[in-house]
């Protein structure tokens, strides 16, 4: 699986442990070995740029996902089609500002973050009430699995 990942912004992160989780998350819903996403952490002035022309919001946002292949969650021993997953844009500004509120470190919410937008990737969404619960249940569990701990506080705008 390739888990590319940038950081186009002034705040480090840990880029292979970004990439070691887009990995785990792609062998757990069982996406195809030769699946390709790419993963760039940016600054708050391009990403209000992306949140405007995308979703025509003003300001800078946490995660934004852009799929390509519109690949879904295979199954054990039914992987997916290989194919271009899409590219995940994390604002770690944002996140800095989420991990105070929500108590935790800039790592685990840019983590956080990461799960979550990979999980827009592949079809999941938040809009209803029971989507939000099947969704946020997974994005922990997937998370959880990773760190071998509890995972963060969802503290997503």
């Amino acid at each position: 699986m390739s888990v590319e990942v940038n950081n186009e912004s002034e705040i480090a992160a840990d880029l292979e442990r970004i990439s070691a989780l887009g990995r785990h998350i792609l062998s757990e819903l069982h996406v195809h070995p030769e699946t390709e996403v790419s993963i760039i952490l940016m600054d708050e002035e391009p990403m209000s740029a992306l949140h405007v022309e995308w979703m025509d919001i003003d300001g800078p946002t946490d995660v934004m996902s852009f799929p390509m292949d519109e690949l879904r969650p295979g199954r054990p021993g039914s992987p997916t089609e290989a194919g271009m997953l899409g590219d995940i844009v994390i604002c770690p500004q944002v996140a800095t500002a989420q991990a105070k509120t929500g108590g935790h470190s800039v790592e685990d919410e840019i983590l956080l973050l990461t799960t979550h937008g990979m999980l827009h990737l592949l079809g999941f969404d938040h809009a209803e009430p029971e989507e939000k619960e099947i969704m946020f249940a997974l994005q922990r569990q997937l998370l959880e699995a990773f760190l071998g701990r509890p995972a963060p506080r969802e503290t997503m705008n």
